[in-house]
């Protein structure tokens, strides 16, 4: 008979201890973006940004009752003439295409008519509709714009051909023409090399969670990467076109198929030009004297200058301020950051359309918006 000396280790009863201890002890980690908490830390640092409180209250109030009045929801975004309707694969590519290129729009030209505009069916668009427009006639001409496998092959998606997909009806190209294209084969290869050219594969590999798919961007495609260092103590993530890249897959999906995530509510409002523009219009957000006057004349602000950081953390944390404010009055209703993005940038390109722009955006050219 064997028997087991004392100081001979048991290797079944160590293997059944190590399995028990690794299933209950390792919790998978819950995916976080850590947008917001960057942002609150901008806005509790912040030198030449201030939030007003009531106005920010009332703004919550004014924002709740037109949306209300407006029906405004996911199924707006749809809505949008330019926007694909089909809920296939077609749309995602559409989607992954059009977020590679959301950023910059802004014209320099003081004459509305010699700013970059598309023409696409008889209409001329402007500002991020022009990029839609764009890649909508390119498709109709049979130009296959949103594929990745084009855009690797630069045989057939030679620079030329990319300047006939953006070309302009007036004088003035599409800002940052190259940064585009750089945009573009960056992305193809990294489908190419990680996800079977398939951007669909992302979503998969994502697990039907907007933060992971939000960190899954950043972290394998440079050009989503949107992180700056404020005063060179820490590192904000702001992460514009990423977000906002999964919540055109939210709402294009209506929530569901490609556009299911269970943690939607994760997502920040979208940290650009337009929104910090309505919040300064609406009193929520008071700037220093020096970097009001340098908004107000159009200077350029460097990206990722403290200004610029202050004013995109602060607007950040304003917004994430004014969904708290509407959730605690109105405790059903069924609205988050997205949505509220979706609402502000919709009504400042309204008043910019109706020449009621009472003060300019900011103006900083770069990739992340």
């Amino acid at each position: 008979m064997l028997t087991m000396s004392d100081d001979e280790p048991d290797h079944d009863l160590l293997d059944f201890l190590r399995q028990h201890f690794q299933k209950t002890s390792v919790a998978p980690a819950i995916p976080e973006t850590h947008v917001l908490e960057g942002a609150e830390y901008v806005y509790d640092n912040a030198i030449d940004v201030a939030l007003d409180s009531q106005s920010t209250i009332a703004a919550a109030a004014m924002i709740y009752e037109q949306m209300q009045k407006k029906e405004y929801s996911m199924k707006t975004w749809s809505s949008h003439e330019l926007h694909p309707q089909a809920k296939d694969e077609s749309t995602v590519n559409f989607i992954f295409t059009l977020d590679l290129l959301n950023f910059s729009f802004w014209s320099e030209r003081i004459e509305p008519e010699e700013r970059f505009a598309v023409e696409y069916k008889g209409k001329s668009y402007t500002g991020y509709k022009s990029l839609v427009a764009a890649l909508q006639r390119a498709l109709d001409e049979d130009i296959p714009i949103t594929s990745s496998d084009f855009w690797q092959n630069e045989d057939e998606c030679t620079e030329e051909v990319l300047r006939h997909v953006f070309r302009s009806k007036t004088e003035e190209e599409i800002p940052l023409f190259q940064e585009r294209v750089k945009c573009l084969r960056e992305a193809g290869q990294v489908l190419y090399e990680k996800y079977e050219c398939r951007f669909s594969n992302c979503i998969k590999a994502a697990n039907y969670s907007a933060a992971a798919l939000v960190n899954l961007l950043a972290a394998d495609f440079p050009c989503f990467n949107d992180v700056a260092k404020y005063e060179n103590r820490r590192s904000v993530r702001f992460l514009k076109r990423a977000q906002i890249c999964v919540a055109d897959l939210w709402a294009a999906f209506e929530g569901e198929s490609y556009g299911e995530f269970d943690d939607i509510d994760k997502l920040t409002i979208f940290a650009d030009y337009r929104v910090p523009q309505i919040l300064n219009t609406l009193g929520c957000l008071w700037y220093s004297p020096q970097l009001q006057s340098t908004i107000n004349s159009k200077k350029c602000i460097e990206s990722g200058h403290p200004w610029e950081v202050q004013m995109r953390g602060c607007t950040i944390w304003c917004v994430e301020l004014i969904r708290r404010e509407i959730k605690r009055k109105h405790p059903d209703a069924k609205i988050n950051a997205v949505l509220i993005d979706f609402f502000l940038y919709d009504t400042m390109k309204e008043k910019e359309a109706a020449g009621q722009e009472e003060i300019p955006h900011h103006r900083t050219r770069s990739i992340w918006y």
